[in-house]
């Protein structure tokens, strides 16, 4: 049985997104930064009969709590196939080039960006030994630069000064990842999901947790042959789902 992390994973579209990979057999860990909240989770889950879930408190932030998972899922397993690194924050609405606070830009780098570092990091050792390793690093139409550029683009007007940048910095630490994993057998890939209506972002999104949870496993439960160093987006209507950076 193949094995899979998700971080943030105790609601919404990583709720789903372990729901899906569950279905299809995976054994997933649920990363929850409060554990009762990842145990109420998968409590939930096995209510609808899925069994192969397992909560792990983790912090993307905090070093202690991600070396604590680290070790705990070392006792558990001995690979890891799989690392959604889901785990997110908005930064709030309200993001103006001129007037946000810089304390809120580093927040949301800590966890949307330095702490995908971390994790990937601490857990790297555990995805080298499997023998179809996947890294998924969950990011968002917003971080793409070319589409911000882009008057025509269906969000241009959509500019939050710390979210966005912070999910542009993540896509290009995916392609230096990828790069440097090139000759291995790891897939690493930035997924975006799409505008979802979640809690995320007052649910004003179109799209549903359950399609976007898809387009995530999707991409996070390809083999050894599938891409590498691509961004894929829910948003992007056209062949292969590939978006420009």
């Amino acid at each position: 049985m193949k094995t899979a992390l998700i971080t943030g994973a105790n609601k919404s579209i990583g709720f789903e997104t372990a729901k899906q990979l569950a279905g299809k057999g995976y054994f997933v860990y649920l990363g929850s930064r409060d554990l009762a909240k990842g145990q109420e989770a998968v409590t939930k889950l096995k209510a609808e009969g899925l069994t192969n879930l397992e909560a792990i408190q983790i912090d993307v932030t905090d070093a202690a709590s991600i070396d604590a998972a680290q070790k705990t899922l070392s006792s558990k397993v001995e690979s890891l196939d799989l690392l959604v690194n889901n785990a997110g924050i908005l930064g709030g609405m309200e993001q103006a080039a001129l007037s946000v606070d810089v304390a809120t830009i580093r927040e949301v780098f800590d966890t949307n960006f330095f702490g995908v570092i971390a994790v990937t990091q601490a857990f790297i050792g555990l995805l080298k030994k499997s023998a179809t390793p996947v890294i998924a690093n969950v990011t968002s139409g917003l971080g793409s630069l070319t589409l911000h550029s882009d008057p025509t683009w269906m969000y241009y007007n959509v500019k939050a000064a710390a979210y966005g940048p912070s999910k542009t910095a993540l896509n290009a630490y995916t392609v230096a990842l990828a790069y440097e994993l090139r000759d291995t057998q790891f897939r690493v890939n930035v997924i975006d999901p799409g505008y979802t209506s979640t809690d995320f972002n007052h649910n004003s999104g179109p799209g549903t947790v359950e399609s976007a949870a898809a387009f995530v496993v999707k991409y996070a439960a390809i083999g050894t042959d599938g891409p590498t160093g691509k961004f894929f987006s829910h948003d992007i209507q056209g062949e292969g789902d590939e978006s420009p950076w």
